[in-house]
C-alpha cells in the first residue's frame, strides 16, 4: 500500500461463507476504511480428484455452494456492501485487486489446515509481502480455538477420541461468538461486485431436486439459521436427536447442519450458544448434549489433520499400515452405482447419487462394505464421497474413511459393519431399501435385505430374477446368514455369492452398534 489514504482491508472468504460470527469481517469493520469481501471460484476445486480422476466437485454440492454465495451477497447488500465474486486462483484475484486499488493495507482470512488450502495461503502471503500488504488470520472452523487447547502442542494431540474429548470438556471454554455491526464498511471505489457463475461454466446443470431427498434444503446462512430455529424452537426435535439420529428417511431425524456447516454458512459455536440457550430455557437432556458430542467429532478430525498433514491421503494412513488393497474397477463400479446385490448398500449408495446426501448411518456402513467385505482401495470411496457428498469437509471425510479402513483414529482392530444385521436393525420393514430400490418393493418386510436366501418362488411372485433384475450379491460375507431368517420347505436354492454363508443362523438381539459412541464391540 503507497501513501496514507484510506485504508481497505480484502476479506477472502473460503468455507465461512455466513455474515455472523465472522471474525475476519469484523477485525475488518474495526481496522478499514473500505472493505472487500471476497469469494473466489478457484478453477483447481472443479478438476479431478488426485488418485482416481472423479470430479472434485459434483452438481449438487456445487448447486449447494452457488445458492450459499448468492445468499452471502443479499445479506451482504443489506448490510451496506456486497459480495465481490470472481473466477481464478484467489492469489491472482488478490494480486489483481491490490494492484488496481492502491489502498489495500490488509488481506484477512479464516486459516484452513490442508495442503490445497494450505498452498493458497502460502501463495497469498507471497503476493503481499512483494506488495507491502500486511496478512491478518484467524482460526474458526472449530467449536473449541486451536489455540486454547490442553496440549503443549498439535503433536500431542491423543490418537483416541475420547482421550482428546475428555480433555477439552474439563479444560477448555468455548469462546463466545463476535457481535456483528448493523451495516458493514463500503466497497472501495471502483470495484465491480462481478457475476456469480453458472452451473454450465463448470461443465455441469444444475440438478433436479429428487422428491425421495431426506435433504431438500437450499445453500445459504439463512437457510441454515431458519433450520437451527426449526429444528431446536419449533419443534423441539433436538429434544429427541439421540433417539432419531439414526434414522435414514426424511429431513428431520437428524439436525442436518453438516453440509452449512462444510461451507461456514452456519458458525459452530453459534450451534453451541443456541444449545446451551436450549437447555436453560427448555431442556438439557442426552440428546442436547449430542449434537456438541458431534460438533467435537468434527473438531477432532480437523486437528487430526493439522496434526497428520497430508499423511490422512495417504493409503498407509495414520498407522502406516500395510494392507493389501485392491483396485478391482468392476467392484467399484458396483459399489458406486448401488448394484452390488446388497440392498441396504445399494440403497444408500443410490440416495448419495441421486441426492448428494446419505444418513451417518449409512455412510459408516457404505464405507464398511467398500474396505472390509470388497477390500477395496479406501481412497476410491474417499474420493467418490468427495465428488458426490454436498456436505463434503476434507477432514471429516478423510478422517471417517481412515476410520473405517481401520488405519485412522479407531482404537479397535479389524471393525467391520454386518450389513445384514444393520439393515434388519435400522431398516427393519425394508421401507427405506424399497424408496431407493424400487425393482425389488414388492419383497415384504425385512426379507427384502437378503434376496438371494428367498426360494425361488418367493422371487419370481416379486418379479425378480437375480442375476438379471436385480444383481446377486458380489459378494457374501459368512457373518450374514445369522441373521436370515429360515424358514423350511421355502427354500429350494443355496445362497449365491463369492463365499458360501455356513455360521449357524440365528435371531439377532441387540441393535446395531454405533459406529462412533458404543463400547459394545459385537457389530456382527
Amino acid at each position: 500500500m503507497s501513501g496514507a489514504g484510506p485504508r481497505t482491508v480484502i476479506c477472502l472468504l473460503r468455507h465461512d461463507l455466513r455474515y455472523h460470527d465472522s471474525q475476519v469481517l469484523h477485525w475488518a469493520q474495526n481496522n478499514a476504511d473500505y472493505i472487500i469481501p471476497l469469494y473466489c471460484f478457484d478453477p483447481r476445486q472443479y478438476l479431478r480428484t488426485y488418485y482416481y480422476g472423479f470430479p472434485k466437485t459434483g452438481p449438487h454440492r456445487l448447486k449447494f455452494l452457488l445458492e450459499s454465495v448468492k445468499d452471502l451477497r443479499q445479506t451482504l447488500k443489506k448490510k451496506g456492501s456486497n459480495l465481490v465474486v470472481r473466477k481464478g486462483n484467489p492469489e491472482d484475484v488478490v494480486h489483481d485487486l491490490i494492484t488496481q486499488l492502491g489502498t489495500v493495507a490488509a488481506v484477512a482470512f479464516h486459516e484452513e489446515v490442508t495442503k490445497e488450502e494450505l498452498d493458497v495461503e502460502k501463495a497469498l502471503q507471497r503476493v503481499c509481502a512483494q506488495h507491502g500488504v500486511k496478512i491478518q488470520t484467524f482460526w474458526a472452523s472449530t467449536l473449541y480455538h486451536r489455540d486454547d487447547l490442553p496440549f503443549s502442542h498439535i503433536s500431542r494431540l491423543p490418537d483416541v477420541y475420547t482421550q482428546f474429548r475428555k480433555a477439552v470438556e474439563a479444560q477448555v471454554k468455548v469462546r463466545p461468538t463476535v457481535q456483528m455491526a448493523d451495516q458493514l464498511k463500503p466497497l472501495a471505489p471502483g470495484v465491480e461486485d462481478g457475476c456469480i457463475p453458472l452451473p454450465e461454466e463448470f461443465g455441469q446443470k444444475d440438478p433436479l431436486t429428487d422428491p425421495r431427498t431426506a435433504f431438500p434444503c437450499s445453500g445459504g446462512e439463512t437457510q441454515a439459521l431458519m433450520r437451527l430455529q426449526h429444528y431446536f424452537w419449533d419443534t423441539n426435535l433436538v429434544a429427541s436427536y439421540k433417539e432419531t439420529r439414526n434414522g435414514l428417511i426424511g429431513i428431520d431425524y437428524s439436525t442436518k447442519f453438516a453440509p452449512w456447516l462444510a461451507l461456514g454458512c452456519i458458525s459452530p459455536q453459534y450451534i453451541y450458544e443456541q444449545i446451551r440457550k436450549y437447555e436453560k430455557e427448555r431442556t438439557a437432556n442426552q440428546s442436547t448434549y449430542w449434537v456438541i458430542f458431534e460438533l467435537l467429532w468434527r473438531d477432532y478430525f480437523r486437528f487430526v489433520a493439522l496434526k497428520y498433514g497430508t499423511r490422512i491421503f495417504l493409503l498407509k494412513g495414520l498407522q502406516d499400515k500395510e494392507v493389501p488393497w485392491k483396485k478391482d474397477p468392476k467392484l467399484l463400479d458396483a459399489w458406486k452405482e448401488g448394484r452390488t446385490g446388497v440392498p441396504f448398500v445399494d440403497a444408500n449408495m443410490r440416495e448419495l447419487a441421486a441426492t448428494g446426501f446419505m444418513s451417518n448411518r449409512g455412510r459408516q456402513n457404505v464405507a464398511s462394505f467398500l474396505t472390509k467385505d470388497l477390500g477395496l482401495d479406501w481412497r476410491m470411496g474417499a474420493e467418490w464421497f468427495e465428488y458426490l457428498l454436498v456436505d463434503y469437509d476434507v477432514c471429516s471425510n478423510y478422517g471417517n474413511w481412515l476410520y473405517s479402513a481401520g488405519i485412522g483414529n479407531d482404537p479397535r482392530e479389524n471393525r467391520k459393519f454386518n450389513m445384514i444385521k444393520q439393515g434388519l436393525d435400522y431398516d427393519s420393514n425394508g421401507d427405506y431399501v424399497r424408496l431407493w430400490v424400487p425393482e425389488i418393493q414388492c419383497v415384504k418386510g425385512g426379507e427384502i435385505h437378503t434376496l438371494w436366501a428367498l426360494s425361488n418362488t418367493d422371487l419370481s411372485e416379486a418379479g425378480i430374477a437375480l442375476g438379471e433384475t436385480y444383481p446377486l450379491p458380489v459378494v457374501l460375507a459368512r457373518e450374514w446368514s445369522r441373521h436370515i431368517k429360515q424358514r423350511p420347505n421355502k427354500r429350494d436354492h443355496p445362497p449365491r455369492g463369492r463365499k458360501d454363508p455356513s455360521d449357524t443362523p440365528r435371531q439377532h438381539k441387540d441393535r446395531g452398534v454405533d459406529f462412533y459412541f458404543s463400547r459394545n464391540k459385537d457389530l456382527s
